[in-house]
């Protein structure tokens, strides 16, 4: 499941320092190149053997105000604004060493590590980009928090979100994005956090935003303040004095976007979908999105991800459409016939796998012999079923395919799992274990029922030319 597009990486390391969030401690993260296939990973340089945290859902541990990653008891914390600078600029594969175990607010966005990732260039890798293509809708809801996050298939990648959270000072608003790179880094990447004056007090309590300023967060005041109240807030905030805007900003705060509440969300979602561990070609919608649910959504689609995208799933495809090769055509290239014609049609085929139908019914001259009062299709005939079929496929990289017959060489790791009765549909499916060489044919195989697998092998074949077969041209 690829595109023609290649992955990329940093030409470079890039270096930014700053206080975390939450912490309150200095941290000096270097993003350097990683090779293809790595995806996100964070090095904690700063602890013995420089432990690795994957970048993925299923190691999220904690959703207090930011994503945090833990993997065998290591934690790095507030990655979602790093990870949505990487995957906003198109990046592939990274390594991210931070010395600290929470990545720096820097200005609560992700405009300073986008711009040094620019600075330092981006090049291509000798991969293809791997993208998920989801096969049916996934819809979340969270009603408590009023959250909605769906996504739907399509052939590109987007982003939508939607606040409101019935506040006077942040109005409905709405944020999109379906081009990336520099029109992530000049409309998304330096939309700030915010908050809303009430939460502070409650958030310091509970040991957070110990390095939170009004420098990297727009801080959102709904209601009236006392005198008292603000000097108070004046010194958890460490600064001399706080005023309120009219327009319901603490210390004059501009905002960079009318909109910038929701296009910080949109920056946010952005990095806790990276925790996908690849780009997915969807559209995502969001209402209200936070990271608690954000994450949760991505577990759910992950798992159904790794399902869709291990070696042995079908590969989408309609079996009423017409086919890529219909009996008339398999005859063609196949020298096999009735009884031993074992394949309907050929339902899909690329140059890395090949999807074949077999339709079992009671006139199946096998069955008046075997099992005929519990008929049973013989496991050596689903074999030589899924042996023809990757027959075609390797048969049609030839320009002449009639000119060739396929002998068996050899099966292994041969597991029949269900039995196959007459009225059952055997979807056969095989991808090339090694590329086709000096005629030997090496392909790894499955048959499915339904959504049951029913038996599955190695297949070794030998592709030999006919004797009486015209010459081939001289090179």
């Amino acid at each position: 499941m690829s595109d023609m597009i290649k992955q990329r990486t940093l030409k470079e390391p890039v270096t930014v320092s700053g206080v975390g969030l939450h912490t309150g401690k200095m941290a000096k993260v270097t993003i350097k190149p990683a090779p293809v296939n790595t995806w996100f990973v964070f090095k904690r340089v700063d602890l013995p053997q420089q432990p690795e945290i994957k970048a993925l859902a299923e190691n999220v541990g904690d959703t207090s105000r930011g994503t945090t990653l833990v993997q065998d008891g290591v934690m790095v914390a507030t990655v979602e604004h790093v990870l949505s600078a990487l995957t906003g600029l198109e990046i592939d594969n990274a390594c991210i060493e931070t010395d600290s175990p929470e990545m720096p607010i820097l200005d609560g966005s992700a405009r300073i590590i986008t711009e040094a990732i620019l600075s330092a260039g981006i090049c291509e890798q000798e991969a293809e980009r791997v993208y998920y293509r989801p096969s049916r809708p996934f819809f979340f809801k969270n009603a408590e928090k009023g959250v909605e996050i769906t996504v739907l298939p399509s052939e590109k990648r987007s982003y939508e979100v939607k606040i409101d959270y019935g506040s006077s000072v942040i109005v409905p608003q709405f944020a999109a994005i379906d081009c990336f790179g520099r029109h992530y880094a000049e409309e998304v990447a330096s939309c700030r956090t915010f908050v809303f004056l009430r939460e502070l007090e409650a958030l310091y309590q509970h040991n957070l935003i110990r390095g939170g300023d009004l420098s990297n967060a727009i801080v959102f005041v709904d209601r009236l303040i006392e005198k008292s109240e603000m000097e108070r807030l004046a010194k958890l905030l460490n600064k001399p004095a706080i005023e309120v805007r009219s327009e319901g900003t603490l210390n004059n705060v501009e905002l960079r976007f009318k909109n910038e509440p929701a296009r910080h969300k949109m920056l946010d979602l952005i990095g806790d979908f990276a925790l996908l561990g690849c780009y997915m070609k969807a559209d995502v919608t969001a209402l209200r999105p936070g990271h608690q649910s954000n994450t949760e959504f991505v577990k759910i689609i992950r798992k159904q991800m790794q399902k869709d995208m291990a070696p042995e799933a079908l590969p989408p495809f309609d079996i009423t459409a017409t086919p890529p090769y219909d009996i008339n055509a398999i005859k063609k290239i196949l020298p096999h016939r009735p009884p031993f014609l074992l394949v309907d049609k050929i339902v899909y085929m690329d140059k890395d796998q090949v999807v074949g139908v077999k339709n079992v019914t009671m006139n199946e001259p096998f069955f008046t012999g075997h099992f005929p009062d519990e008929p049973v299709m013989p496991g050596v005939l689903i074999m030589e079923a899924m042996a023809q079929t990757g027959g075609i496929y390797m048969l049609t990289q030839y320009p002449d395919p009639e000119n060739y017959l396929t002998y068996f060489l050899k099966m292994d790791n041969v597991k029949f799992r269900h039995k196959v009765v007459p009225g059952d549909t055997i979807v056969f499916k095989l991808t090339p274990i090694s590329p086709l060489r000096r005629g030997l044919c090496n392909m790894r195989g499955w048959a499915y029922v339904g959504d049951k697998i029913v038996a599955e092998a190695d297949l070794l074949a030998q592709l030999a030319r006919k004797p009486d077969a015209p010459a081939l041209p001289s090179k």
